[in-house]
């Protein structure tokens, strides 16, 4: 049986859905989630199953409880990275987000050193700086897309602090193939999975990209195991080789990739919706300005953690059974993915009071109930990254608060799918006016 299969003779347990056709409901499902799920799940319950192409049955989970009880379970029997597989293609099958198991837990204890505490004060000063010189270029006075702008910062913070990749014609050529690597739409990632269409466009420029990045990270990866300052290198790349000088281009390839999708685009994202929220509420703008300028992280934390509450970047996560398993009341058979909806859960006002608005306050000493604040996933999966995003966000947001006002542009923006993010429809329009 295929990764993607479920078994059949154990299907009558699964919960209610939508009966709609598979290829309508894959649709919906990687286009229009955050639309359509709150609609399910008021139709069907906490608990309710969705039915996608090539074989694949997901079940929303909802309740903290049941959320809870998915991270804590046991990694031999909820598969993360087959959670993950349509992104194989892209992050490659030595990725961390694609292995399981021991696999997955040699390759998180390589990668950790990098991001512990004293890693992390150590990118501080390189984080200001890049943040502080991207603010500085803002236009002031007319309406711009803060999105973008965001995407360009994160992603030059992954390659200067993250890889230590020096200024030259190789960082040059990566950085606009990044972005077109990540700028696709869902139906394009839903394509990855599918190999006979490779030679079609638009997979067939979205491979050619992809094969383009890999060749510059395969150069860069190569002169730096030349490199006889390794030992003195503080970057995650150089790290990996001076601890492992014999390891795998290919590892090392699918390890920066990983960090270079995964790590810039998401905080992006949610910088993006943490100025497009600010923009509209005066009194929330101004506390975070004053954050800003006394040095008050812990609320500009707040700021990025509320946005990433109410506008999740993310919507749901992943995990296949690998054996038929009891969750929800519901023994789902072998196959079955199962989804904390990470979207639904932090909208949900039995743990948040009125979860439409935007309060960074719900964050400042005290912590939401496990289960109810997800933005990074749990259990052995969490995200490697958290505390490399969370610091990002606040001296990105520091740079720019103590420099600007910002006034909205419009009305408030939909989130619209891109690969597998959600991210505001018209880039989280704002006007800056200098301070």
């Amino acid at each position: 049986m295929s990764s993607a299969e479920v078994d059949n003779h154990a299907s009558d347990t699964l919960p209610d859905g939508p009966r709609l056709p598979r290829a309508v409901q894959t649709i919906l499902f990687m286009r229009s989630r955050a639309r359509f799920s709150p609609r399910w799940q008021a139709r069907y319950g906490h608990t309710y199953t969705v039915r996608l192409a090539a074989g694949r049955t997901v079940v929303a989970v909802t309740r903290p409880e049941d959320i809870r009880e998915v991270f804590a379970g046991s990694p031999s029997v909820f598969h993360a990275g087959e959670g993950n597989a349509i992104l194989a293609p892209v992050m490659g099958h030595e990725s961390v987000l694609i292995l399981d198991e021991a696999a997955h837990l040699s390759a998180r204890k390589r990668l950790m050193p990098a991001f512990n505490g004293a890693a992390l004060r150590g990118y501080g000063g390189m984080m200001e700086g890049l943040a502080a010189e991207a603010a500085q270029k803002w236009p002031v006075g007319k309406p711009f897309a803060t999105h973008r702008t965001m995407n360009d910062v994160t992603l030059e913070i992954i390659l200067r602090v993250v890889f230590g990749m020096a200024e030259g014609e190789r960082l040059a050529k990566l950085r606009p193939l990044i972005n077109k690597v990540t700028d696709i739409g869902p139906i394009a990632v839903l394509g990855w999975t599918f190999p006979k269409l490779g030679g079609l466009w638009p997979w067939k420029r979205n491979a050619e990209n992809i094969t383009a990045v890999d060749a510059l990270l395969y150069e860069e990866i190569a002169e730096r195991r030349g490199r006889p300052d390794l030992a003195t290198r503080d970057d995650v790349l150089s790290r990996l080789l001076a601890a492992d000088p014999d390891a795998r281009a290919v590892e090392l390839r699918d390890h920066m990739m990983t960090l270079l999708l995964a790590g810039h685009e998401t905080t992006a994202t949610a910088l993006a919706w943490s100025l497009h929220e600010l923009s509209r509420r005066p009194e929330v703008l101004r506390a975070a300005q004053r954050a800003a300028d006394t040095g008050d992280d812990d609320y500009l934390q707040a700021v990025a953690k509320e946005a990433m509450r109410l506008r999740p970047i993310i919507y749901s996560v992943a995990r296949r059974l690998t054996e038929p398993t009891v969750i929800a009341g519901h023994r789902l058979p072998r196959g079955t993915i199962v989804s904390p909806s990470i979207g639904l859960v932090q909208r949900n006002p039995d743990h948040f009071d009125d979860p439409d608005e935007f309060r960074p306050e719900r964050f400042l000493g005290t912590s939401p109930e496990s289960g109810t604040w997800i933005p990074f996933g749990g259990g052995v999966r969490r995200c490697l990254g958290a505390g490399f995003s969370l610091q990002e966000a606040v001296v990105v947001l520091r740079a720019i608060l103590t420099r600007y006002d910002l006034e909205p542009v419009g009305p408030p923006e939909p989130p619209k799918s891109r690969n597998i993010t959600l991210i505001p429809s018209k880039g989280a329009r704002v006007i800056a006016r200098r301070r």
